[in-house]
């Protein structure tokens, strides 16, 4: 089978003043066409050094990686002329210049003439919706316009395969609504053959993506679908525990319980409470409750929840994502 993209034993160091950092390491993966495919992973996992050598930004160190069947390192030219990159909080162009001459601008570094240029700003406008902005200057546009326009930038030159770097990084709820159901429509409408997404929030990526790849440490974890990946914790026990707390409460005595797989905190500044969300790998809450008590933490309310796709990762990490 022919894949979209395609990584051999792929590693990246840098060399620090503390030693040799590795960034990816061994990485081996296979993505189908015409899907969004999900890396989900901590800030500093590996998602961005990886994206940035499938796109031609950064050398392996070792490995091979391909786009379309086309090697990133002996056809980077190649690579180029059928992907685009977007990243999450970049401000891509010129801030005195408008929404519409920074598209422009763009449109013509990749190549188009100014009469395509101007047919592709229309077709970009229309899927994405850029009226209320096309004219106004880039430096005075909210983050949630930015981030519209930057996915607009990425389009112009109608990439066959799309890369998209924490796209909703830093949105509030409804711009991050608006991002994601934009990206769910470029492959479902076959507008974009096939999307590799990064990112740090599990829901997202359980929204949007056919297929994940969980990335910790600069090595592949675990992948499958969501449904294959939760089935990874099928035999646990989940419970949401609220507790009350000013700041975030210290649980590392959790650990020397056996039942603990894995937990995360989540600190809520407005009510003075916090979340802990606990995988066991059997029924042993009881025991658990004890142990919270007698380190004076107080329990208001406790739960039993579904398995998400969270839990997989404090399975296998033994943290999650907010912990980082």
């Amino acid at each position: 089978m022919d894949y979209a993209i395609e990584t051999l034993h792929l590693t990246r160091e840098f060399h620090t003043d503390e030693g040799v950092f590795k960034a990816l390491e061994d990485i081996n993966l296979k993505v189908r066409e015409g899907i969004i495919f999900g890396l989900l992973g901590p800030n500093g996992a590996g998602k961005t050094t990886l994206i940035r050598i499938l796109s031609t930004l950064l050398l392996p160190t070792s490995g091979e990686a391909y786009v379309d069947g086309f090697d990133v390192v002996k056809e980077a030219n190649k690579v180029r002329k059928i992907i685009n990159l977007v990243s999450g909080g970049e401000r891509p162009g010129y801030g005195i210049l408008t929404t519409e001459e920074n598209l422009m601008y763009y449109a013509q570094i990749y190549g188009l003439s100014r009469r395509e240029a101007k047919e592709r700003i229309e077709e970009v406008n229309r899927l994405i919706g850029l009226d209320e902005f096309l004219h106004k200057r880039l430096n005075t546009l909210s983050t949630g316009m930015i981030q519209k326009y930057a996915l607009a930038r990425g389009l112009l030159n109608k990439p066959k395969i799309l890369f998209l770097d924490e796209p909703t990084l830093g949105l509030d709820v409804e711009n991050a609504r608006i991002i994601r159901r934009l990206v769910r429509r470029l492959v479902d409408e076959g507008l974009i053959k096939t999307i590799l997404l990064t990112s740090h929030y599990m829901a997202e990526v359980e929204e949007l993506c056919d297929y994940i790849a969980i990335i910790n440490k600069g090595r592949i974890i675990a992948e499958g679908t969501v449904e294959e990946l939760k089935n990874m914790v099928s035999r646990e026990v989940i419970y949401n525990i609220d507790v009350k707390a000013i700041e975030t409460p210290k649980l590392e005595f959790l650990k020397s319980i056996d039942s603990v797989v894995g937990y995360t905190v989540r600190m809520s500044n407005i009510s003075g409470e916090a979340r802990i969300r606990i995988v066991m790998s059997y029924e042993d809450i009881s025991r658990i409750l004890d142990t919270l008590e007698r380190n004076r933490i107080k329990i208001l309310r406790i739960h039993q929840d579904r398995i998400s796709l969270e839990d997989v990762f404090l399975k296998l990490v033994g943290r999650g994502l907010a912990d980082d």
